[in-house]
């Protein structure tokens, strides 16, 4: 039986950068700044200039991931320095992942900030700029099997399961517009067959620079692979059996290889944060996002669980004082 109270903190990825993210904390909380501190001794630059300021670079990926993950980290350290906030449980879509896994104590700080810069200079030299795009598919009761069906012999992938009612694709610019009208037929189809009067589909291209999560990003992987095996050996594989897996939806292992292996697969496969969820809210009776933004939030709501968000410090105080 579920113990009273447990409790899971999720972070979302990229796509939540804004200029001026974090600073909050950084301004009112010693182990925030010293968060941004370290992040920029890790990474040679300086990480709460560029999260603070208006330059556009922030958008890029290799400077958006580690922004994120020093904000998420920054805030999470604030928070539990000044209240008693002890997850038992984490989760992070996508880039998030990471997050989790450092809030998790299961992957170093630094390490993470490294990789993941890393990981977004190679998923943005994948393709060559212009040639990739995603979109948002979203319709009510949507299935991810029915979406690789109606896209078989596009060039564009599965990237992210997000609820029964959002699924984000990935892949060649030039098919997005074959795909949306194969969706919106299967749609007309589907409403034929069930008797249903509104079942179209909302067909929204998202603005990132290269086909995350897709087949295009095979070619990264075993450079990124050994990114990962550089610092194994200061892995927690315990502690990582507390963090969902984007690929497998269910918990990581405690096993380090396997780890690693499941973080490569991410950058190629679809997130299965619907099933991320499920496996969260079967631990965790209280869930909190964490994180410049909140996406996840609208996700738990699909499958009815509140999920609270925590975007600023003054909403930090309203949850936990």
């Amino acid at each position: 039986m579920m113990s009273k109270n447990k409790t899971a903190v999720v972070f979302p990825g990229q796509g939540t950068q804004k200029p001026g993210m974090g600073k909050d904390f950084y301004d009112n909380i010693r182990q925030s700044r010293e968060t941004y501190a370290e992040a920029s001794q890790a990474l040679g630059w300086d990480v709460a200039a560029l999260c603070f300021g208006d330059d556009e670079k922030i958008n890029l990926t290799e400077f958006a991931q580690p922004c994120i993950l020093t904000t998420e980290i920054a805030m999470l350290r604030g928070i539990q320095s000044l209240y008693k906030f002890t997850p038992d449980y984490f989760g992070g879509h996508s880039l998030g992942e990471y997050t989790a896994l450092v809030a998790a104590d299961a992957m170093p700080f630094s390490e993470a900030l490294c990789a993941v810069q890393t990981r977004g200079q190679l998923m943005q030299q994948a393709t060559p700029p212009g040639t990739g795009a995603m979109a948002a598919v979203i319709a009510q009761g949507l299935d991810p099997a029915v979406i690789r069906n109606t896209l078989d012999g596009l060039p564009l992938d599965v990237a992210n399961i997000n609820s029964a009612d959002q699924i984000v694709i990935s892949g060649q610019a030039d098919s997005m517009d074959a795909a949306e009208e194969r969706l919106q037929h299967m749609c007309v189809t589907t409403s034929d067959q069930t008797g249903q009067t509104d079942q179209s589909i909302r067909f929204v291209p998202l603005n990132v620079s290269a086909p995350f999560h897709s087949r295009f990003m095979n070619t990264i992987r075993d450079t990124f692979r050994d990114v990962l095996n550089a610092f194994s050996e200061k892995l927690n594989p315990e502690n990582a059996a507390r963090v969902t897996s984007n690929v497998t939806g269910g918990f990581h292992s405690n096993d380090t290889e396997n780890i690693i292996e499941q973080l490569v697969s991410q950058i190629s496969n679809s997130v299965n944060w619907r099933d991320n969820m499920q496996a969260l809210v079967e631990k965790a009776e209280l869930i909190y996002e964490i994180g410049p933004n909140r996406p996840l939030r609208n996700f738990f709501r699909s499958i009815g669980i509140t999920c609270q968000s925590i975007t600023t410090l003054s909403a930090a105080k309203r949850a936990f004082a």
